[in-house]
């Protein structure tokens, strides 16, 4: 199986199954509900997590928490820790109603705080982290590959995330964040009484679950730069050769725009499953492949819906034999590079109702073969809306329909009266 890496910028060759893979994903910052973007990284590593079981592998994913942070003490002066813990857990319920499971460890940052301090001792004898007025910074200038990850050039970078003039380089990121007035939060360390950096918490949190190596770092195009340049240099320079295989999911674009809480262009997980449901969520995420942008909008969503009642229709109809091949095609669809247009594209095209029905079981979206039942009040709006059509009260039926499809299902018109489609 291959897959881009974007260190080496080409594709890199799995070893063959079976065998482990692990994986860590860069997960969010919890100060607030997460925006429909937010979620793209979770649903790919999640998907590439059953993808990779399926082709024999014993697989092991990380997916981190961020819960102590610059942005949330921003969000939340005195009250951070507080934040925090309520958005965690709206990030737990949102995207546990994607359906897709969980990862196998979901680690918070303050969860981990001896492992977070024992790696910054490490980097502190080594060298190549320096104390400064209760912070502990990395010495970029020891780490001659830095950049590479992400195409920086050394003498044009300068830390903007901490521009205190007690460091030795304006290029050096802080590793430890002495306490400052108004935060909720510290803990006991060699340097005094502080929290972690947001880079080093992550290096900590993937060594802790999955060791000194391990095989694919997923996240979103946005953390290349400094957030996994960062991770990467510290890691390695503390003799960890860290991720093998760099997996960058492009952004979600809204109207051109790649979506952000900073921009405010933010649609959240929440509100998108309520108006869409995690079906059309699902295929919609599908129609992109992972490394590429992926635009947001009414149209793009409206024609995930259509997607996801095209193959509901496929299951209300009668189960053909599969042509040769078939999954074969998928196969190799998603072992190169993890093509999930590809994959739709081909699935779109299948008639036999196990083979489409073990495909989408991979995405989640194997209740796709499963029919519906409408819940009792919109089956009586339907027959309210027979008897309009019966008594020709065009007006009342139209209302009726309407009424109907707000609460997001379809009336239609059959030999036998009607039938309750979900839209």
């Amino acid at each position: 199986m291959q897959l881009y890496d974007t260190l080496t910028r080409g594709k890199q060759e799995l070893p063959p199954a079976p065998g482990p893979v692990r994986m860590y994903t860069c997960g969010p910052t919890v100060y607030q509900r997460i925006h429909i973007g937010n979620a793209r990284p979770f649903v790919i590593s999640m998907w590439l997590r059953r993808w990779l079981a399926e082709r024999g592998y014993d697989v092991t994913l990380v997916e981190n928490i961020t819960d102590v942070n610059d942005k949330i003490y921003d969000a939340a002066p005195g009250q951070s820790a507080a934040l925090a813990a309520q958005a965690a857990q709206w990030y737990l319920e949102d995207t546990e109603r994607l359906g897709l499971g969980r990862p196998d460890h979901e680690p918070k940052a303050t969860e981990t705080i001896p492992e977070i301090v024992g790696l910054i001792e490490e980097l502190v004898r080594g060298g190549f982290a320096y104390e400064a007025g209760g912070d502990v910074y990395f010495r970029v200038a020891r780490f001659p590959d830095y950049g590479r990850l992400s195409g920086q050039r050394l003498d044009q970078l300068e830390d903007d995330e901490d521009p205190s003039q007690l460091k030795e380089d304006p290029r050096d990121f802080a590793l430890w964040k002495a306490t400052k007035e108004g935060e909720d939060t510290a803990w006991d360390s060699p340097w005094g009484r502080g929290r972690p950096g947001w880079h080093i918490e992550c290096s900590a949190m993937a060594e802790k679950f999955l060791g000194p190596t391990f095989e694919i770092h997923l996240g979103g195009l946005d953390l290349v730069f400094p957030h996994h340049e960062n991770e990467r240099a510290q890691s390695q320079a503390a003799g960890r050769e860290f991720a093998q295989l760099w997996m960058h999911n492009g952004m979600l674009e809204f109207v051109g725009e790649k979506m952000s809480k900073s921009v405010g262009n933010v649609a959240s997980l929440h509100d998108v499953l309520e108006r869409w449901g995690r079906e059309t969520i699902l295929v919609y995420f599908l129609t992109g492949h992972w490394s590429k942008p992926v635009d947001f909008s009414e149209d793009t969503m409206e024609a995930a819906r259509a997607r996801v009642e095209s193959f509901r229709e496929v299951f209300r109809g009668a189960s053909e034999p599969a042509r040769e091949g078939e999954w074969e095609r998928l196969v190799a669809a998603l072992d190169d590079d993890f093509n999930t247009p590809e994959a739709l594209a081909l699935m779109h095209g299948w008639r036999d109702h196990d083979l489409l029905r073990r495909a989408l079981d991979i995405f989640g979206l194997a209740s796709l073969a499963e029919e519906q039942e409408a819940p009792s009040e919109i089956v009586k709006l339907a027959k309210r809306r027979q008897e309009a059509r019966a008594a020709r009260d065009w007006d009342e039926a139209d209302r009726l329909r309407a009424e109907i499809e707000a609460a997001g299902w379809e009336a239609r018109d059959a030999a036998e009266g009607f039938q309750l489609v979900p839209r």
